[in-house]
């Protein structure tokens, strides 16, 4: 029954000592913001090789920006959803102690998060590809794609394509804190892109435990989660604050 595993939930979130959440597209969906996989994903409608790596970027950068300036759009348009609120919330009450995201949306800030690593980095930020300058987005010129900087590179947004490494403050931070957790949420994600995916993983043989809340089963549920919240994150956790509001 979904409200007795919400109940599990928010017994387990006020007794845990070490609390981290795994977001991934799913949570944002709900925002408005196109997951890449699945029916309808952005790889639907654009190929990954062509315009999602790095080579691809370097080699035409016109075409590629021609789709990083529609996603750009749309995530202008998104707003934070009652999941990554209740996120925020559940780190306002000193429970959840980090957020490692695999989305460039920045919705979990935007919703109150303090505690953010952004694994594949953030697409309200750009830095130029030759010299690495920072540039915040009303320093960038879009009306002639692709954007160039001071010295004459290429401006891409701050996000990982394909080909290109996570950042190692990122790596680092969230999988020390992955050895460290004794409960970990995973929200809104199918873990199947390494090394966010191995992060559940890693932290289930450290002696965590796993709770999955996610519309469907993924390649975690049978071996590696305790427990499973199926349905939309918006739907599931505002619930499970609730409860842990009332035992408070």
């Amino acid at each position: 029954m979904p409200q007795s595993k919400m109940n599990t939930l928010a017994e387990w979130l006020k007794t845990s000592r070490c609390v981290m959440a795994l977001t991934g597209a799913g949570i944002s969906a709900e925002s408005g913001i196109p997951t890449f996989r699945g029916v309808q994903g952005l790889w639907e409608k654009y190929d990954i090789m062509e315009f999602a790596h790095i080579d691809s970027f370097r080699a035409d950068p016109v075409k590629v920006w021609r789709m990083l300036l529609e996603l750009d759009q749309t995530i202008l348009k998104a707003r934070p959803n009652a999941a990554h609120k209740a996120l925020a919330e559940l780190e306002t009450l000193g429970i959840l102690g980090l957020v490692v995201t695999q989305n460039v949306d920045n919705l979990h800030q935007d919703a109150g998060s303090r505690h953010v690593v952004e694994f594949h980095g953030n697409a309200k930020r750009f830095r130029c590809l030759d010299c690495g300058t920072p540039y915040e987005r009303a320093q960038v010129n879009f009306s002639e794609p692709p954007p160039r900087c001071f010295c004459t590179g290429l401006i891409k947004p701050d996000v990982v394509f394909f080909g290109e490494a996570i950042p190692w403050a990122a790596h680092a931070r969230a999988f020390d804190m992955a050895r460290q957790a004794d409960l970990v949420l995973v929200v809104g994600t199918s873990a199947v892109v390494a090394p966010a995916s191995d992060l559940p993983i890693l932290a289930k043989h450290n002696g965590a435990r796993v709770v999955e809340i996610n519309p469907e089963a993924t390649v975690l549920t049978e071996d590696v989660t305790d427990l499973i919240l199926q349905g939309p994150a918006s739907q599931m956790l505002p619930p499970v604050l609730d409860l842990i509001r009332r035992r408070a």
